[in-house]
């Protein structure tokens, strides 16, 4: 443990920034200004593109809807999605364009942060140093020294290095180094089952020969119907060709709505969900009593586009054929960020038997295989669980009490102010938590915003109204989808942009031109550095 180790405090700095995913990066280019110290745990940048990723792997949204809105891909080929070999080389492109790597110290795992809060002996507390609930925060960066970061070196994991920050930000994602691994009853889990069992992160870390070598001639059970479960069952499907395949069995818990393309019934996806007026009919926060009625009044006319999808999807794929019918209306699915896109060639394989369905909410180990709620019994050689990571667990090991118990509320989420700033959390930032149809313009537009809060350039309102909106936000995705811990914005994800926008005194080009662009689609592109 780092505890355990001398505490010598090896450089001191304004900024630290954890992870160098996608949202690690955002925040380096933001705050290169204050030249940032980068933690990345692993040897490269990409966070879950490079090490949560199968050789099946592509992005889920088009190649234009996922850039930066100051570093365009080389081809925008608006109806492809791009691999997870291009969104790394896109990312690496950014980094290199931008001169970021020289902010990352690669093979640093973060293990410990401890809070200071600007004490000359650098003591732990339990001590909020900003504000109570009812005052305002002041500037960032003062020159007071509030984080410690232990730092865990690849090259030698004995020694432990320790750096502090005036303000640090958290990109570690929600997905990626801990497995959600699930619970069986006495005698009934994987201690009794005589084939493999491995998690879809350890699947990921397998190059292709070891990946196909794997699957091969095997039974496999597949754990999850999501993009993980789904690419999983590709790819067992692809080593099982010709006659002595075998099938794998997908064994689903929660079905949810699949989409084959981004084209429904010959309209472009984005025109129900991603434009100003599409948006208009669903309930955001701070809506006033016009747009609360007006929102009310709608609700049929939500249901119906829901129900317009749908028909679309029913026709196009058999899943009435398999029973793959979700029960729950495709909004909740859209609203919860839980909309995979197939591959190609996913129920031709199940046409051809490679791919085969069992729904069973619950199940558990036997000998040979998998046992289901009904008694079914399900031979399998190998068992292998798409069933989700711990983020929140990941992020709470590393930070000190108070403020681990702080990061979960009662309803089970993360009660992020923009997405960003916890109201009760000194100088500490997380980005990448929040997610919509874009999680790349979601994490770099606030980065934006965080570099600009950084920067003094404008206020945070005071404790209290900050939390007052996270509960608004919260009752919106509530009364929109059952599925609403994961915190997804994609309902009125625009919306929650301009209030980001207006709140560092910019504005939005769509919105100042609204009746023109009422069904356009949304781009980072949409916001210019307009002061009012």
């Amino acid at each position: 443990m780092a505890a355990a180790n001398t505490h010598h405090l090896r450089s001191v700095s304004k900024i630290g920034i954890i992870g160098a995913g996608i949202s690690g990066i955002a925040a380096a280019k933001q705050l290169s200004g204050h030249s940032p110290v980068v933690f990345e745990a692993t040897d490269s940048i990409g966070g879950v593109w490079k090490h949560c990723s199968y050789n099946s792997t592509k992005l889920q949204t088009p190649r234009c809807d996922f850039e930066f809105s100051d570093y365009p891909w080389a081809e925008r080929d608006n109806s492809s999605f791009p691999s997870h070999v291009e969104v790394l080389e896109y990312l690496h492109g950014y980094a290199t364009h931008f001169d970021l790597f020289k902010y990352v110290k690669f093979e640093s795992k973060v293990v410990e942060i401890r809070y200071v809060g600007g004490i000359d002996d650098h003591q732990t507390t339990t001590q909020f140093p900003m504000n109570s609930t009812s005052g305002e925060y002041g500037g960032l960066l003062n020159g007071h020294l509030v984080w410690e970061v232990a730092v865990q070196m690849s090259s030698n994991p004995n020694i432990i290095q320790w750096y502090a920050f005036e303000f640090i930000v958290v990109c570690i994602g929600k997905y990626g180094d801990i497995p959600r691994m699930p619970s069986f009853p006495r005698n009934k889990g994987q201690e009794v089952f005589q084939g493999k069992v491995l998690h879809s992160l350890d699947y990921s870390k397998l190059d292709q020969r070891a990946a196909r070598e794997l699957l091969k001639g095997k039974k496999v059970a597949v754990i999850g119907y999501k993009k993980s479960a789904i690419d999983v069952a590709i790819e067992c499907a692809e080593a099982n060709q010709g006659p002595d395949g075998q099938a794998c069995t997908m064994v689903i818990r929660t079905l949810h709505w699949t989409v084959p393309s981004y084209w429904i019934w010959g309209l472009p996806f984005f025109l129900f969900f991603s434009t100003r007026s599409s948006q208009f009919l669903h309930e955001r926060p701070n809506q006033n009593l016009f747009r609360a009625l007006f929102c009310l009044l709608s609700s049929p006319m939500r249901m119906a586009i829901s129900k317009f999808i749908e028909s679309y999807l029913k026709w196009k794929l058999p899943l009435v054929k398999y029973g793959l019918k979700p029960d729950h209306p495709f909004l909740e699915d859209y609203a919860s960020c839980q909309m995979a896109i197939l591959p190609e060639n996913f129920f031709a394989e199940a046409d051809k038997g490679k791919i085969l369905f069992k729904k069973s909410p619950k199940w558990w180990f036997w000998s040979g295989g998998i046992e289901c709620e009904d008694n079914t019994k399900l031979e399998a050689d190998v068992v292998l669980l798409a069933t989700g990571y711990e983020g929140k667990q990941k992020l709470q090991s590393i930070l000190p009490e108070p403020f681990r118990s702080l990061m979960v509320d009662s309803s089970g989420t993360m009660p992020l102010y923009r997405g960003t700033i916890h109201p009760l959390i000194p100088n500490m930032a997380f980005v990448g938590f929040i997610e919509s149809v874009s999680n790349l313009h979601t994490a770099e537009l606030r980065c934006k915003w965080l570099g600009r809060l950084v920067d003094n350039e404008f206020k945070l309102p005071t404790v209290q109204k900050m939390l007052e909106q996270i509960g608004r936000e919260m009752e919106v995705m509530k009364k929109t989808t059952r599925f609403y811990k994961r915190h997804c914005i994609s309902t009125f994800s625009i919306n929650h942009s301009d209030d980001i926008c207006e709140e560092m005194g910019w504005k939005s080009w769509r919105k100042s031109n609204w009746l023109s662009e009422a069904f356009s689609p949304y781009n980072s592109r949409d916001y210019k550095e307009v002061d009012y």
